[in-house]
């Protein structure tokens, strides 16, 4: 077996298993802003991890320079939209949850 599909498959397993916990971590907090958190983290690096994984497994190419400004666009922007989110939701009034408090 080749040495760049085996590093390919870490990165698109890593990929994948950060996605499913990001996933998990959405569902488990209890509440709008903590929620947040791993949608934001998790999901990032979960796209960047497959990216990555889908230069390796191309090569360096056209379509790598291309994967490697979505993952800087994403880099960018996810963590910008996530903050843009939780900032419209303060002002709106969404109250943080409170130890005590039945989940939302």
């Amino acid at each position: 077996m080749d040495f760049t599909l085996i590093v390919t498959a870490f990165f698109l397993f890593m990929g994948c298993f950060l996605a499913v916990t990001g996933g998990i971590g959405v569902l488990r907090m209890p509440d709008f802003y903590t929620r947040l958190h791993p949608a934001g983290k998790s999901d990032t690096l979960a796209q960047i991890s497959i990216m990555t994984g889908l230069i390796i497994y191309s090569g360096f190419t056209l379509v790598s320079a291309k994967l490697i400004l979505i993952m800087l666009f994403l880099l960018f922007t996810a963590p910008t939209a996530t903050h843009a989110v939780a900032k419209a939701a303060h002002v709106s009034g969404i109250k943080p949850w409170q130890s005590g408090e039945p989940r939302r």
